[in-house]
């Protein structure tokens, strides 16, 4: 059965760990509105979706239920990799969340200068990823979600390129 908007609304609202009335007061809404949207009676006006996948930390795709695919693109279709984006959420067990979005072009930096990536440091979940493998995918045409790890503990790791 496919998830409604509501549905999904009211599922990233507690990965937040929000409550509807935190929702609305960032909004400046109702907590009867956004009821109202997990119940799926009514649907949030367009112009509040992207401050609404903000607050929920995630991106536009993701609320509206469109999920990433990974997929290998030709040479002749590949975009300037200085102009794509490193896209990582973990969401740890404990309540720590961590949402980045890197220029590829700062993270070949990082990498060819042998320093660390500033997300990995002291974040258990992003420890053992390696970038400079998630690089070479990227070079070689793989974009789209990379990783995605949920632990038996409830940690959460998606990490994709667009």
């Amino acid at each position: 059965m496919n998830e409604t908007f509501g549905q999904r609304l009211q599922r990233l609202r507690k990965q937040a760990n929000l409550t509807q009335e935190e929702v609305a007061t960032k909004l400046n809404i109702t907590f009867q509105a956004v009821s109202k949207w997990e119940n799926d009676i009514s649907a949030p006006d367009i112009s509040v979706l992207n401050e609404l996948s903000d607050i929920l930390g995630v991106t536009l795709d993701e609320l509206l239920g469109k999920q990433p695919t990974t997929q290998y693109v030709p040479v002749a279709d590949r975009k300037d990799i200085g102009k794509m984006f490193l896209h990582i959420k973990a969401n740890s067990s404990d309540g720590d969340k961590v949402n980045v979005n890197l220029p590829l072009a700062v993270v070949k930096v990082f990498l060819d200068s042998g320093a660390n990536i500033p997300v990995s440091t002291g974040n258990i979940n992003l420890a053992n990823i390696d970038f400079k493998q998630i690089y070479s995918l990227v070079e070689n045409g793989v974009v789209g979600k990379l990783i995605d790890v949920e632990s038996a503990d409830g940690d959460h790791v998606e990490i994709w390129v667009e």
